[in-house]
């Protein structure tokens, strides 16, 4: 079983999705001249926009509960299985997709926005809606809903559990089942509770432990200051094949890195669409901006820390895919993992380093999980749209509670693999599917620049950016027009009242 598991990974974690994951970004990156690097400042900005509503969470919490997606074991036990395959240089090729794949994750972000529906008192929307409503094709809709659902709902869920498991194993000598049971009752609690409940909990957890893990890199890389120039020469020279080691695998270098960057921020894949879906914002550019500093904290800053951490204190080894021996072999017997980095941290923090990191891991991990669940249950939600079926629902918490058990105490690699099927299948569909539509993201994105230009907060109206079947936004559109009327006709009436 798991020898044809691995065999589907390989083909579909080829080199046609290198190849489809980075043009799509760089073709994004020159289309929408660069968003991801010109309103860098203005999507800070907008992370302060704080406003929710009965239908929807506000931009903040969408931000956060796409992060705790993007920001999970991929961050810390990923990397390590990409320098494993492809050396350091691979922690470079993985920055380069991150910065590219902020423009994929604006235009799907916004897209999910322009194309979102109001469903059972809620905002929903997601890539299974605009493939629907802007490429008009339900039947491929359909298949990619069901896709996405299978994903998230059943085969990548057990990544998490396994690597909570295995680093309270290893920090805490906690048995994996231990583990596996209280991860799935406080899950429980969080499933059940919808998605004001996971929302509500992950703007609390999200930056805190993002904030926490990039102070103890600063702290890993001060105490090896001297050997950090060193470093990032390593990871230059071998990404551009120039160093005498690694130089002859920069191509495995270039794919790994990738690899990794997909699975981790998941840019183009779809998955943050459904949480962009949910925010209460004025204009569907706002959230694609948000989405795309998202990308930035998971791959160039988090990814990167783990990476860093791992290369500064030579905790690692590099063994090709189909090498006969390691390239370099720094910590023998050691298999790729959180394990590394828990050395890593050790070499400064001794006794409680290992402990630092399974927590982390717990938390990336567990937030994580809290945004495949709700992606899941979107997709029930579009597939059973008029709710006839609500028992679906309750079906789907049990089965994703029953893989987060399992998951647990079964073995990493075959965890690991089908997550690979899952997300490689997901790009591909989602990444052809946002190219068809990038005419009506890019209008949106025009009709933005447009009012910013006027000085006026922008307010999507699809008739006046010429975006069709986008009818939830036609009454969005008119709330926040009469919202600006209103404060226009106080701040005048203000101002007369203060001459008299």
């Amino acid at each position: 079983m798991e020898a044809i598991v691995n065999t589907l990974v390989g083909y579909i974690w080829g080199n046609a999705l290198v190849i489809l994951s980075l043009g799509v970004g760089l073709y994004f990156t020159l289309a929408t001249r660069g968003v991801q690097f010109r309103y860098l400042i203005k999507m800070v900005c907008l992370l302060k926009e704080n406003k929710a509503s009965k239908e929807g969470i506000s931009s903040f919490q969408a931000f956060c509960l796409a992060l705790s997606g993007r920001v999970g074991v991929g961050n810390i036990a990923g990397v390590a299985t990409a320098i494993a395959a492809g050396g350091p240089g691979a922690i470079f090729w993985m920055v380069v997709m991150g910065l590219l794949g902020g423009a994929s994750a604006f235009i799907e972000s916004t897209l999910a926005q322009i194309y979102k529906q109001r469903s059972d008192g809620q905002y929903r929307g997601g890539s299974p809606y605009y493939i629907e409503k802007g490429l008009k094709l339900k039947p491929f809709a359909i298949i990619v809903a069901a896709v996405i659902c299978l994903s998230y709902g059943v085969l990548v869920p057990g990544i998490q559990a396994n690597t909570i498991a295995d680093s309270f194993q290893t920090s805490f000598n906690i048995p994996p089942m231990v583990t596996g049971a209280i991860v799935t009752v406080l899950m429980a609690w969080l499933i059940f509770g919808g998605v004001k409940r996971i929302a509500s909990a992950a703007d609390k957890v999200v930056p805190l432990m993002a904030v926490a893990y990039i102070i103890m890199m600063v702290i890993i890389l001060g105490s090896h200051y001297e050997k950090v120039p060193a470093m990032f020469g390593l990871i230059f020279r071998s990404a551009l094949g120039m160093d005498a080691v690694f130089g002859g695998i920069v191509g495995t270098a270039v794919s790994w890195g990738v690899r990794r960057a997909v699975f981790s921020n998941v840019a183009g894949a779809g998955e943050a669409t459904f949480s962009s879906a949910a925010a209460e914002v004025s204009h569907p550019a706002k959230q694609g901006l948000i989405q795309a500093f998202s990308i930035y904290i998971d791959t160039v800053v988090v990814c990167t820390a783990s990476g860093l951490m791992i290369l500064v204190t030579n905790m690692y080894n590099v063994f090709p895919d189909g090498a006969a021996s390691a390239l370099v072999e720094h910590v023998p017997g050691v298999a790729a993992g959180t394990a590394w980095t828990q050395m890593a941290v050790s070499t400064v923090f001794e006794s409680a380093g290992s402990g630092f990191v399974a927590i982390a891991v717990f938390l990336f991990a567990f937030t994580t999980l809290m945004a495949y669940y709700y992606i899941a249950e979107t997709t029930i939600v579009y597939l059973d749209r008029k709710l006839k079926y609500p028992v679906l629902k309750l079906i789907l918490k049990l089965v994703f509670l029953v893989i987060l058990f399992m998951g647990s105490v079964q073995s990493v690699s075959m965890m690991w693999s089908l997550g690979d099927i899952g997300f490689g299948s997901m790009s591909y569909l989602n990444l052809i599917a946002i190219v068809f539509l990038s005419k009506p993201a890019l209008r949106a994105l025009r009709d933005y620049e447009r009012q910013e230009k006027l000085g006026i907060d922008p307010v999507f109206d699809p008739k006046v950016a010429g975006v069709e079947n986008a009818e939830l936004w036609e009454d969005i559109s008119k709330e926040y027009q009469s919202q600006q009327q209103n404060k226009v006709g106080k701040t005048e009436g203000e101002l007369t009242t203060e001459q008299k």
